[in-house]
């Protein structure tokens, strides 16, 4: 194994986390890549490029290599417009390794259903296994959507359909995802393999909570509470808004200490709306207390999980949530909507607190239990800081390495029967 050919058409692995369309899967993308390329693999990424003055090739570390496809008009697309341009996009990603010598890549490994469709094509053209990562699907939103939200189209749903069925090999985040698969999309089994995500340990880590805190303008009494992420109804930024407001109407004296930094940009659904957290925020009477803060780099977003009192993954479905363990890798204690992902990445009564559903009381009651016993808050914190020790980076890419040889073998198997 030389060379994996990584598709991620939709957002690139160098744009900022927690705004557009960029968020855990492209944390996912280049950590993966990264740690690839440190057990001597070479990695190129294509990604759709967004504007005409980004290089056709960027560096994005020793061994990773960000490519950029001209696919239809730089600016403007939305991704429900994507796959318009998805036949642009594969005959640029097929003409980048005709010029190449035969067998260039040895896999390739495709990022959501959109990439999936270009890399079953390439799987065809360059006779290499293609092993896919949903991220997020289609059928599993739409069970579970937010309040306001849009259904994900009929055309994701059979895009997704014909990519399970091409792929080689499917790489699920929890077994719940696995199971998902299995279940909604009648994927083999034997083709399915469950490798979580990791997190950077060095990067999200304890540190001096008071010397944090000062450091971000937070007074070192207070008691933060904060969501990180994508604004968007599927994150559900506004439950946390409404349970402070039941907070502070059952203790008013809260409000003298209490910080709510909200740490992201409008996505997907929020760019109809990019005001209404604000708007929420002042209908509740809740300015005082609330900060909008703008995405963040990975070390400044660490600083910000390692000041807080606890970090509020409100979401209504998540196929794992990274900032839940990354925020426990910091030693916070996170409360988590108890869907998807989150079931796994947050040990209930452990590493932080599940809540079922997403009412205001419920919410409030999860986060009152922190506040008010700082004991049990301490006890969740190393909790968290043990439980995050069972996510790396180092051992996604392992196992991840592992399931290429084994989509191989499948492939083989396959073209021999």
């Amino acid at each position: 194994m030389d060379r994996v050919a990584m598709i991620s058409l939709h957002t690139s692995p160098l744009d900022q986390p927690g705004t557009g369309d960029a968020g855990g899967m492209n944390v996912y993308v280049v950590e993966l890549s990264r740690r690839l390329a440190a057990q001597g693999i070479a990695v190129d990424i294509f990604t759709r490029a967004t504007s005409s003055r980004l290089p056709p090739v960027v560096e994005a570390a020793d061994g990773v290599l960000v490519r950029h496809v001209a696919a239809g008009p730089f600016e403007g697309l939305t991704k429900g417009e994507l796959p318009g341009q998805l036949c642009a996009f594969a005959r640029e990603v097929l003409r980048a390794e005709a010029v190449q010598p035969q067998g260039h890549y040895d896999v390739v490994h495709s990022h959501y259903w959109l990439s999936g469709q270009v890399g079953a094509l390439a799987r065809d053209r360059w006779g290499v296994p293609l092993v896919h990562s949903m991220h997020t699907m289609a059928k599993v939103k739409n069970e579970a959507m937010a309040l306001g939200d849009t259904p994900e189209p009929l055309a994701r749903v059979i895009g997704e359909e014909q990519v399970v069925e091409a792929a080689d090999l499917l790489i699920a985040n929890t077994d719940l995802e696995a199971k998902q698969l299995i279940n909604l999309y009648d994927a083999e089994p034997g083709r399915v393999e469950v490798i979580h995500p990791g997190v950077d340990l060095s990067v999200f880590r304890p540190m001096d909570r008071a010397a944090v805190r000062r450091s971000l303008d937070l007074p070192e009494d207070a008691v933060v509470l904060m969501f990180a992420g994508r604004i968007q109804p599927l994150k559900a930024p506004d439950v946390l808004l409404r349970a402070v407001g039941v907070l502070l109407a059952q203790d008013p004296s809260l409000r003298s200490r209490l910080v709510v930094p909200i740490v992201g940009g409008p996505s997907g659904t929020g760019l109809e709306h990019p005001e209404s957290l604000a708007q929420l925020s002042a209908e509740l009477g809740l300015e005082d207390v609330v900060r909008f803060i703008p995405p963040v780099s990975q070390p400044d977003l660490a600083r910000w999980c390692a000041a807080a009192t606890a970090v509020a993954v409100p979401s209504y479905n998540e196929s794992f949530g990274l900032v839940a363990a990354e925020a426990q890798a910091t030693g916070t204690p996170v409360v988590a909507a108890a869907v998807g992902g989150l079931t796994t990445v947050v040990s209930d009564g452990r590493s932080g607190l599940l809540v079922e559903g997403h009412d205001a009381e419920d919410w409030a009651r999860a986060l009152r239990r922190l506040i008010d016993d700082p004991v049990l808050t301490a006890r969740l914190g190393d909790g968290a800081r043990e439980h995050a020790r069972e996510f790396s980076w180092e051992r996604t890419a392992e196992l991840t390495l592992s399931a290429y040889h084994d989509a191989r073998t499948l492939m083989r198997d396959e073209m021999s029967a």
